[in-house]
């Protein structure tokens, strides 16, 4: 899921408005989809979308301006690319 070599494109499955966000599993159990993605905000003018973005950075460790959707933007099946590479683990 996380690339080496620069930004990556992943499958994410979204549920707005969850009591459980927010949160990033792995979708195990879903054979399209690489990863599940729970925010507490509601699918109002784009807030659920922006929560993702954040979520999905937190994640991955990258700043929020380098994740964004290029698919299913007003869908919970989403389509996103990171555009940085996650930071290298400190030793």
């Amino acid at each position: 899921m996380t690339a080496a070599g620069g930004p990556f494109e992943l499958s994410v499955r979204v549920t707005a408005g969850s009591r459980k966000g927010p949160l990033v599993k792995e979708a195990t159990g879903h054979p399209d989809v690489d990863l599940l993605v729970f925010v507490p905000d509601r699918a109002v003018d784009g807030r659920a979308n922006t929560a993702v973005c954040r979520a999905l950075a937190g994640h991955f460790g990258v700043r929020a301006g380098d994740v964004r959707i290029v698919r299913g933007a007003s869908s919970r099946l989403k389509r996103v690319r990171i555009d940085a590479e996650p930071p290298s683990p400190r030793g």
